[in-house]
């Protein structure tokens, strides 16, 4: 499947875009996936072709945001390595369950994942417990929500921001930041089984992962300015219309 000359300028948009939700909401496949499919690809080529290109938002996001990934070297290493191990967890079980079984499930990740916009407010700022570092706890629920970013993503980051909040001692914006490098992990862990085993469209990965790589750069001076309560709104709303049009098509087109 060829890609024309609009498709790849409306793919680069598209990457531009979700490398910026992707940073400051954590919901880049909510641009990228449905970008792909109205592109003409299945559902589950999208999506593994949506996370062979996300693997560019956190090269961007952490050329952007050096200042405040500096000093957690040895952590970050450490959540690297569960990122990673979750990551390959969830893009093998996309590969080995059946695409019908994606395409049934996938209205309920976005619908979920929308809906999670609407609460992360709320769960952001649950930290009534203090940070206290990598425990087996907070190492297993990790490696789960890797696993789901590694599975399908949406609203997959976060859930990391919860549980990265009670491991990264630092402020919420630091750690919304190295919540995007540690998922770029986490898809490209999955992204190595899809390059190998899977139907990725590389004509469509190469403008979309360049308007992600430019987003995810770009991320980073949005979370430090901009206010993004108006943002959550949007992309919640747009989100539910997806998850509307994915139902329909997986209940009702048949």
């Amino acid at each position: 499947m060829g890609v024309s000359p609009v498709e790849v300028l409306a793919l680069l948009a598209a990457g531009i875009l979700g490398g910026i939700v992707g940073v400051v909401f954590s919901l880049a496949s909510l641009v990228t996936y449905p970008a792909l499919l109205l592109a003409g690809l299945s559902p589950v080529s999208a999506n593994v072709t949506s996370t062979v290109a996300q693997t560019f938002i956190a090269l961007g996001t952490v050329l952007g945001a050096r200042r405040e990934l500096g000093g957690q070297r040895a952590l970050l290493l450490r959540l690297a390595l569960l990122s990673a191990v979750g990551g390959a967890v969830g893009g093998a079980l996309l590969l080995l369950l059946p695409g019908r079984s994606f395409e049934l499930i996938a209205p309920f990740l976005v619908g979920g994942a929308s809906l999670a916009v609407l609460a992360q407010p709320r769960l952001a700022h649950r930290r009534a417990f203090s940070p206290r570092g990598i425990r087996l706890p907070t190492a297993l629920a990790y490696v789960a929500v890797s696993a789901y970013i590694g599975y399908f993503g949406a609203g997959g980051g976060i859930l990391a921001l919860v549980v990265l909040a009670a491991i990264i001692n630092r402020p919420l914006g630091h750690v919304s930041l190295a919540k995007t490098a540690l998922a770029g992990l986490a898809n490209g862990a999955a992204a190595i089984g899809f390059v190998l085993f899977g139907p990725v469209r590389w004509a469509f990965v190469i403008p979309l992962a360049a308007g992600l790589f430019i987003g995810g750069f770009l991320g980073p001076w949005l979370v430090r300015r901009v206010s993004v309560r108006t943002l959550r709104m949007l992309i919640a709303a747009s989100g539910i219309g997806v998850a509307a049009l994915l139902a329909w098509r997986a209940y009702a087109g048949g």
